[in-house]
């Protein structure tokens, strides 16, 4: 039998169209394989999250519901079912509402002594404390802002000498806890009305400058018939000195001949007050 002829080196080779559609039907055939079981895994992978069982949820800390019953007794009772550090404590977990405040309450008592020195505390002293940090501080300053705000708005328009123990309670929220002394004045009307409550000037810890002459210039232009002096120790011990005395009589000299009034002068300690009237020393 003749042999075909064999093909020569220039011709193009033959191209078998039949078995090229079968190599391309096989291929097509097995991306559909691979691309079905890739469908198939994915839905397999949906349905066991939706089946598995829900995450275990964190357990509620130890501390919750300390401060439930806290609330409770402040709604229940009012402050007066509560010490300094657990009236903190209610303050505290507004502003650090995932710690434990107990620690960091008792702390802040321990350092400033009580809730009024809590407040009254510069901001970097309070930073000092484990737990506190510059938004807490400044938040704690806020308040006690908010609450000497309220005890000075218990003066307006009353006569202050009739309401002697809101002037003490003011004063010593706005100086007690003060790290450097300041004189301050409350300047009176005619009816003893509080006018306007100033801070004339600040000093070192244990001196401040009182200029007679500003005194009694400030009080002309206020139209002011009569003057509280206040000034606070940062000591914490509100015993007048000799210069305190001597101060208060040169104001009162000054004052007097132009029809003011000089009623008092309060000294602010930490732990209470002094008055010079009541001392008889003016």
């Amino acid at each position: 039998m003749a042999r075909p002829p064999r093909p020569s080196e220039h011709e193009d080779p033959v191209f078998d169209f039949d078995e090229a559609a079968e190599i391309d039907a096989g291929v097509a055939d097995e991306r559909h394989f691979f691309s079905e079981q890739a469908g198939k895994a994915s839905a397999l992978k949906k349905r066991a999250v939706k089946t598995a069982a829900p995450a275990a949820t964190e357990p509620e800390a130890h501390y919750h519901g300390h401060r439930e019953r806290l609330r409770s007794r402040f709604k229940e009772s009012g402050d007066t079912a509560l010490a300094d550090y657990e009236l903190l404590e209610l303050l505290l977990f507004r502003l650090i509402p995932r710690r434990d405040t107990k620690p960091i309450a008792k702390a802040l008592i321990a350092r400033f002594g009580t809730l009024g020195g809590v407040l009254g505390a510069p901001a970097p002293l309070l930073t000092e404390v484990k737990g506190v940090g510059e938004a807490v501080a400044s938040d704690l300053k806020l308040i006690g802002a908010a609450a000497h705000r309220m005890l000075k708005s218990e003066l307006r328009g009353k006569q202050v000498l009739a309401s002697w123990s809101s002037v003490i309670d003011y004063c010593h929220a706005a100086m007690a806890y003060e790290a450097r002394e300041q004189f301050r004045i409350l300047f009176l009307d005619k009816r003893n009305a509080l006018i306007a409550d100033e801070v004339q000037g600040r000093g070192t810890v244990d001196h401040t400058p009182v200029y007679t002459r500003e005194v009694v210039k400030r009080a002309l232009e206020l139209s002011a018939t009569a003057l509280i002096l206040v000034h606070n120790h940062p000591s914490g011990d509100p015993t007048p000195s000799r210069a305190d005395i001597d101060m208060t009589k040169k104001i009162i000299e000054s004052a007097k001949p132009l029809g003011i009034t000089v009623h008092d002068h309060i000294i602010i300690g930490r732990d209470g007050h002094a008055s010079l009237k009541g001392l008889r020393l003016i």
